[in-house]
């Protein structure tokens, strides 16, 4: 798979000099828990990154539970761990995925390819004995050159246009648990239901058993969407929709999008409707 590298070959390529290990553990119900667990112990040289920290800035009453950071100060961040250019940077988190996604996600919004995710996560690595330690690396600081995709992240106007559009301009997929979608459960969200037109694919159904489904199962996932179309994924707040993100983009889709916001962002606005 293009994006996601198995521990084997993470094993290999530890002893070299140019790539970087990022530690992105993260519990929605215990924020604190990922530091903690990096402290206790993580992958030789790996820098924590933090979701809520790190990965977002504070929400407000527009833009969603983890609206981007600044991109200035995250940028910041990434030469402080010792990142550049030319950096090879492989994220991993306790094999959610969905928070190494995130990560990966946003380097790709930067404009850095070479960034993959560890398949399988902190939880594969150490059940296979593989190294891990408690120390933490220090890092010389580099510099880190901007390229901004814009056209992988979408705005609320965009998901607007593929809904109310003249023309069938896109496909809207909601990445979450099908009770959420359907508006039976919605146990952190202020409304329940889906955004206008929206599909269901949930995110986890592209991970088997704690690991990414090969290109070809992911093609079967998503055989009712349609390639020559824009699509654009959501979730809650913009976190668990990048699997789906990657999963859409190891299938070999082309044109797909993030909506940072999601759903959270959505139902912000009173005159958006809710399906």
């Amino acid at each position: 798979m293009k994006y996601v590298k198995d521990k084997e070959w993470l094993l290999k390529k530890l002893p070299e000099k140019n790539i970087k290990i990022i530690d992105c553990r993260f519990s929605l119900a215990e924020p604190n828990k990922g530091k903690e667990a990096y402290l206790e112990s993580h992958l030789p040289g790996a820098v924590f990154f933090d979701l809520e920290k790190d990965l977002s800035k504070p929400a407000s009453i527009h833009g969603g539970r983890h609206p981007l950071p600044n991109i200035e100060e995250f940028v910041g961040k990434l030469e402080s761990a010792g990142i550049d250019d030319k950096t090879i940077i492989i994220a991993y988190d306790n094999g959610e995925s969905a928070f190494a996604a995130r990560f990966w996600w946003m380097l790709q919004y930067l404009g850095h390819e070479q960034v993959f995710i560890l398949d399988g996560g902190f939880k594969e690595w150490k059940d296979a004995n593989y190294p891990i330690t408690a120390e933490i690396s220090s890092n010389e600081s580099t510099n880190f050159s901007i390229r901004l995709q814009k056209e992988i992240i979408a705005s609320m106007e965009d998901v607007k246009e593929v809904i109310y559009g003249q023309l069938e301009s896109g496909i809207l997929i909601d990445s979450r648990e099908e009770k959420r979608f359907l508006g039976i459960e919605e146990p952190i969200d202020k409304k329940a239901g889906h955004i206008p037109k929206a599909i269901n694919k949930p995110w986890f159904e592209g991970l088997k058993s704690g690991l990414f489904r090969q290109a070809n199962e992911q093609q079967k996932r998503f055989a009712d969407v349609d390639p020559s179309k824009q699509i654009i994924v959501y979730c809650g707040s913009g976190v668990t929709a990048t699997p789906n993100y990657l999963a859409l983009k190891e299938a070999g889709y082309q044109n797909v999008k993030l909506y940072i916001g999601s759903f959270s962002d959505w139902i912000s606005y009173e005159e958006n409707e809710i399906k």
